[in-house]
């Protein structure tokens, strides 16, 4: 999976600055309703989902958990669909439909860290992603009636720190594959060279 995300930690980036762009618009956006929070919420899961199967597709490895990342992906996809595609849904069914969707995202990106730690050693930025949305989405069904307002600030704050820790992680997982090429192609890495300069000290 490491692979599979450092080739495209672009992919994490546009999803980070995603999450930011929604956060903040949901924070400034003066007399937003919380109905129209949702759809928008919706607009984010739809793209967010686009991203993530656009990150598999493109460095896909076979052999590792990549579905992982599938999963999510196609969940974020079918929960925007279901927004825009529901006729008559109402604002807390759409609210329910959000906290299933960040549960769901959350464990997948804990399982996934899980698996990266195994390969970046001391990895955790991605454990802290799944842990908040996890957290996230349970805040979402235990307090569904907390007032608009507040839900608001909520959804805004989740997303803002989200997309944060989604751009570090990107980010950091491009400087571990720039290291880790310079690793493959350096002369120490291959045994033959190494034997080469052994024979021509002698």
């Amino acid at each position: 999976m490491v692979i599979v995300l450092a080739r495209n930690w672009w992919a994490l980036v546009l999803r980070g600055l995603f999450a930011v762009l929604f956060g903040i618009i949901a924070l400034v956006w003066p007399g937003i309703t919380l109905g129209a929070l949702v759809l928008l919420y919706g607009a984010y899961a739809l793209a967010d989902g686009v991203f993530a199967i656009a990150s598999v597709m493109a460095g896909r490895t076979w052999g590792r958990p990549w579905w992982s990342l599938l999963v999510e992906g196609l969940v974020g996809i079918a929960v925007g669909i279901m927004t825009f595609a529901w006729p008559g849904i109402t604002a807390l069914v759409l609210l329910y439909l959000i906290a299933a969707w960040a549960f769901v995202t959350g464990i997948f990106e804990i399982v996934a860290a899980i698996r990266l730690r195994e390969e970046i050693r001391g990895e955790w930025l991605l454990a802290l992603s799944g842990i908040l949305s996890v957290l996230f989405g349970v805040a979402l069904v235990i307090w569904p009636g907390a007032g608009a307002l507040a839900l608001i600030w909520v959804i805004g704050a989740y997303a803002i720190a989200f997309g944060v820790l989604m751009i570090a992680l990107g980010f950091r997982l491009r400087s571990w594959s720039r290291r880790e090429s310079i690793r493959a192609t350096s002369p120490s890495s291959d045994p033959t060279a190494a034997h080469r300069s052994a024979n021509a000290a002698r």
